[in-house]
């Protein structure tokens, strides 16, 4: 491994121009030499061969456990259970009463712990067992429990992972990678809906269980099985991962160190979580994106009845269950060209607008015709939701990139915040407002709306940002107090003056 040498050129495709760097620059974060960038490859491959699969794994069988509830609607169990009234959409939303309530307490302390793969290994194995164990049920209090108790279990995983892929990758390989671990969520939306529909056919009475029983007990038992595997086989950090050589572990850390002109660690001797909580609850773009990801998920919420829409279409459970299959798998295959172009182009906020009018003619075309032919279609329209999903993750991450106690706390916030959504959408899909869901579906319109809104006021937020580092890189500008007080925090954090702070600015920018 080479020193770095003065003069070298911050790499292109991570900082934007090229800006060539003093000796004192380059010795403190400066950019990758020769050699550290072929090493890089060879990590980014290491990382995205074992993390990203087991991720996108544990991700998968996530939202099959989840949203089983709305496979086993039509599988008797609110029959079985004597549910009646809005009993099922109570079920469905109380989930996400707990699953907020715990998420921000659950990342402060997944990162004051620092062991990712215990942590969140354990939690995906309570899930497994909750979700197992939902077979037992018999009336509507069961239920309620077991949809709370889920809600705590699944709270950690989530944010956990958007924060714990932000201590890996770098804000251009993000939105790729933030995709690639959202398609979990999309291929259980079909696959899930397969296995459901093959129970259904297979194991219906089998030892005297329903298939809504069954699902549980197979679902459940294979999440327990692969929350052992990651409590084994997940690295925690590149600090930590015995499997990377000393020379990778420098990479690993420095290229994160150099994107965000300042280290990606916490204040010597850790940064307080309160304190991390405090910066977050005080940066106006975790509002932003909170809302903005709130107006998603609320959007979004038709998932939770994708089932019942295509019932809605004339064909039995079965069939019904297998129309759900296409318009994922479809939108699997779109998010990851989507992500790909966001990221080769490094723009966020075209990528997290141009969906938005798609999904909003996919809902009027839902609300206003009866074919078969034109409702199907407009289903294959309002998944275009899900390629917001990815976009709006990797702008969390590199809107509000560091020190990571802040950050761990901002994802928490906000996604706790954007699932509190789920807690009331699931009442505006009224039965007697079947085929068409008019109320539903004009509330989806107009949270998008709201999306809409927030998009481009954190495009003018992070283009002020953007303007105040141009000032900071020029030393001949005259610097705001506010300017200053940036600059204060940033050299206390790295133990050095405001002059060396102000060089760290160079070649750093707010994507947009």
């Amino acid at each position: 491994m080479g020193d770095i040498k003065p003069g070298v050129v911050l790499d292109h495709d991570l900082l934007g121009d090229k800006v060539e760097l003093s000796h004192e620059e380059a010795m403190h974060f400066g950019a990758l030499t020769e050699e550290e960038l072929v090493v890089q490859k060879k990590l980014v491959r290491k990382i995205d061969a074992l993390i990203m699969p087991l991720v996108v794994l544990v991700y998968l069988m996530n939202y099959i456990d989840r949203n089983n509830y709305a496979a086993a609607r039509l599988q008797g169990l609110e029959e079985d259970l004597n549910l009646h009234g809005d009993q099922y959409q109570t079920g469905l939303s109380i989930l996400f009463v707990s699953y907020i309530i715990a998420q921000v307490p659950s990342n402060l302390l997944l990162n004051h712990l620092g062991r990712p793969s215990l942590y969140l290994g354990f939690f995906v194995c309570a899930w497994g067992l909750v979700s197992a164990l939902t077979c037992l049920v018999t009336n509507f209090a069961g239920i309620i429990v077991c949809r709370l108790m889920l809600g705590f279990m699944e709270a950690p995983f989530f944010p956990g992972v958007l924060f714990y892929l932000s201590k890996w990758y770098t804000k251009s390989e993000l939105n790729l990678r933030m995709s690639i671990f959202y398609s979990g969520s999309l291929v259980s939306g079909a696959f899930g809906n397969l296995i459901a529909a093959g129970i259904l056919s297979g194991l219906a009475g089998k030892r005297g269980l329903s298939a809504w029983q069954w699902l549980y007990i197979i679902e459940g038992s294979i999440t327990v099985a692969i929350g052992i595997t990651i409590m084994f086989v997940l690295p925690d950090f590149p600090s930590t991962w015995k499997r990377l050589s000393p020379e990778m572990k420098h990479v690993a850390n420095r290229r994160l160190a150099i994107e965000a002109a300042e280290a990606d660690v916490d204040e010597v001797g850790g940064m307080s979580q309160v304190k991390g909580f405090k910066l977050a609850m005080s940066d106006s773009k975790t509002y932003i994106l909170a809302i903005a990801y709130m107006a998603i998920t609320g959007a979004a919420g038709f998932q939770n009845f994708f089932p019942t829409l295509t019932a809605t279409l004339g064909y039995n459970h079965i069939v019904s269950l297998l129309l759900c299959a296409p318009p994922y798998i479809f939108m699997v295959i779109w998010s990851f060209a989507h992500s790909v172009a966001s990221d080769k182009m490094g723009n966020r906020f075209w990528f997290f607008m141009y969906p938005i009018p798609i999904t909003i003619i996919g809902w009027i075309v839902f609300m206003t015709t009866s074919s078969f032919g034109a409702r199907y279609f407009s289903l294959f329209l309002m998944v275009f939701i899900f390629a917001m999903n990815g976009t709006c993750y990797a702008w969390i991450a590199s809107a509000i990139p560091r020190p990571p106690a802040k950050r761990a706390a901002a994802f928490a916030f906000i996604n706790s915040i954007g699932n509190s959504a789920s807690i009331w959408t699931p009442f505006t899909y009224r039965p007697q407002d079947k085929p068409h869901y008019r109320l539903a579906l004009g509330i989806c319109i107009g949270l998008q709306v709201v999306a809409t809104a927030m998009g481009v006021l954190l495009r003018f937020k992070l283009q002020r940002q953007n303007k105040r580092l141009d000032r900071m890189e020029n030393e001949d500008a005259q610097l705001t107090e506010r300017d200053l007080n940036k600059l204060k925090k940033t050299a206390e954090i790295e133990g050095m003056d405001l002059a060396s702070a102000r060089k760290l600015q160079k070649g750093y920018r707010y994507m947009i």
